[in-house]
C-alpha cells in the first residue's frame, strides 16, 4: 500500500476519534467544586490548550448538554509564561505542553488546590508573587543612569545563574510541595531557588543579609520538610533541592555567627 493511501486510511480512522476529558469545574471562590465530563474530536499533535479550545467554541458536556465554556488562563503557549499550568493526570504541568498523544485516557484535568481557585482550572497564583517580594526577587539599582560594566562574573557561576533563573513561576513546585497549604506559611521551594539566584549576583549580594533573614523567619527555609516533590514536576529542571540545601547551609551559617557575637 503507498504512503498516501496508508495516510488516508489513517485520517479516515481518526476522523470519528474522540478525546475522553474529566474536568473539575468551580463555579465561584466560594463555591462546592464538581465534575463535568466532555468528548471533542481528535486532530493530530493536538494538546490539552486545544482541547479546552474546542470546550470554548462548543459548550457541550459528554452528556450533550450546553453547559457554560470552561474559563482557564493562557499567554504565551510555549511553556514560558506559567499561565495555563494546571493538574493533569495528577501532575501539575503546563497544558499547552501536555500532547494528548502522550497522556492516558480520560484525561482528568483540575485546578491547582494550593491556590485559592477563581473559576474552574483559574487559580490565583498571588501567593508566589508575595514570596518574591519577601525574598527581594530583583536587583536595585540606584538611578537609571548609565553605571558602566558591572563585576564579571566567572563562567561556572554564569551556569548556574542560567539554570536558576529559567523559573518561570508556573507553580508546579508549590503545588507538589506537601508543606505548602492553606494552614503553613511556608514560601516554597522556588522563591528559596530565587533567593540563590539574586545572592549570587555581584550586585545582588548587596542584600543578601535581607535575603537571609526572610529566610529564616516564618514560612522561610526551616519549614522545608525535604519531601524533593518540587524537583520531580520542575518543567525546567531546575536544581530546587540543590538551591534548597545551599540556602539552608547559609542561613545556618549566619544564624552561628550571630549566636557567637552575643
Amino acid at each position: 500500500m503507498s504512503t498516501t493511501a496508508e495516510a488516508v486510511q489513517q485520517a479516515q480512522a481518526e476522523s470519528g476519534r474522540k478525546v475522553h476529558l474529566i474536568i473539575e469545574r468551580q463555579d465561584r471562590p466560594d463555591s462546592e467544586p464538581y465534575w463535568e465530563e466532555f468528548e471533542v474530536p481528535y486532530r493530530p499533535g493536538m494538546n490539552v490548550i486545544a482541547c479546552l479550545m474546542e470546550i470554548q467554541r462548543n459548550p457541550v458536556n459528554k452528556k450533550g448538554e450546553p453547559v457554560a465554556p470552561v474559563t482557564w488562563e493562557m499567554n504565551c503557549l510555549e511553556e514560558v509564561c506559567g499561565a495555563c499550568t494546571m493538574v493533569i493526570n495528577n501532575k501539575p504541568r503546563q497544558a499547552c505542553s501536555a500532547l494528548v498523544d502522550k497522556l492516558q485516557q480520560p484525561i482528568r484535568i483540575r485546578p491547582m488546590r494550593t491556590f485559592p481557585v477563581v473559576r474552574d482550572l483559574v487559580v490565583d497564583r498571588s501567593r508566589m508573587f508575595e514570596a518574591l517580594k519577601r525574598i527581594k526577587a530583583w536587583i536595585p539599582i540606584d538611578g537609571t543612569y548609565d553605571l558602566g560594566p558591572g563585576p564579571r562574573m566567572s563562567s561556572e557561576e554564569q551556569q548556574i545563574a542560567y539554570e536558576l533563573s529559567r523559573c518561570f513561576t508556573c507553580g508546579a513546585c508549590v503545588e507538589a510541595c506537601p508543606n505548602v497549604n492553606d494552614k503553613t506559611s511556608f514560601i516554597g521551594p522556588f522563591a528559596i531557588s530565587q533567593a540563590r539566584l539574586f545572592n549570587m549576583h555581584p550586585t545582588g549580594k548587596m542584600n543578601k543579609e535581607e535575603r537571609l533573614q526572610a529566610l529564616m523567619g516564618e514560612g522561610g527555609i526551616f519549614e522545608c520538610g525535604n519531601a524533593q516533590n518540587c524537583v520531580e514536576v520542575c518543567p525546567k529542571g531546575i536544581p530546587l533541592t540543590t538551591s534548597i540545601a545551599v540556602m539552608n547551609r547559609e542561613v545556618t551559617y549566619r544564624a552561628i555567627g550571630a549566636w557567637l557575637r552575643k
